[in-house]
């Protein structure tokens, strides 16, 4: 079924309770839909509704930049120099220790929103000034620069046993934007 119906915790479980009672409820996908489905996964697995697919957890795990830096770092990947500001003077430091240009992108954001090359000190405070919140609970991801590359999405299906690349799509912006 196709509801046209806001997407808040309430409204959601109203429409699985009225699902649940016509006995049609098999579970719910999350991550189709950008943010704003991805931040009700915790509400659904609270209300005991089953999440199809990406669970909250993987989800968290690819939104928490500390979580994702630390398993990139378990599983020796690859990464530009980076770090996490908890603060707009760790923001400074950190950009000044891996040398500019930066990338700079907010916790908890996927798709690109509030992702900026920054290129100076100035540009970096008048970042942090206008256009996120730095503190203990919204961290930033600050990352080197890697100039001359391309960025490129990969979307894969896994049953846990087979992997089925969908689509490769190169971005047309600059690489970490």
């Amino acid at each position: 079924r196709l509801y046209f119906e806001p997407l808040t915790a309430e409204d959601v479980l109203e429409l699985i309770d009225l699902e649940r009672s016509n006995g049609t409820l098999a579970g719910v996908i999350v991550q189709f839909g950008g943010q704003t489905p991805l931040k009700l996964a915790n509400d659904l697995e609270r209300a005991n509704v089953p999440i199809l697919g990406t669970s909250p957890d993987a989800i968290d795990l690819a939104e928490d930049r500390d979580r994702f830096k630390a398993l990139l770092e378990k599983l020796d990947l690859k990464q530009p120099p980076n770090g996490i500001a908890r603060s707009a003077a760790e923001a400074k430091a950190i950009a000044e220790k891996i040398g500019y240009p930066v990338v700079i992108r907010p916790s908890y954001v996927l798709g690109g929103r509030g992702m900026e090359i920054v290129r100076d000190t100035a540009h970096l405070e008048r970042y942090i000034n206008e256009a996120v919140i730095v503190s203990g609970k919204s961290p930033v991801l600050i990352d080197g620069y890697l100039r001359d590359a391309i960025e490129v999405d990969v979307d894969a299906l896994c049953d846990g046993t087979d992997v089925v690349i969908c689509g490769i799509m190169e971005h047309i912006e600059e690489a970490g934007v």
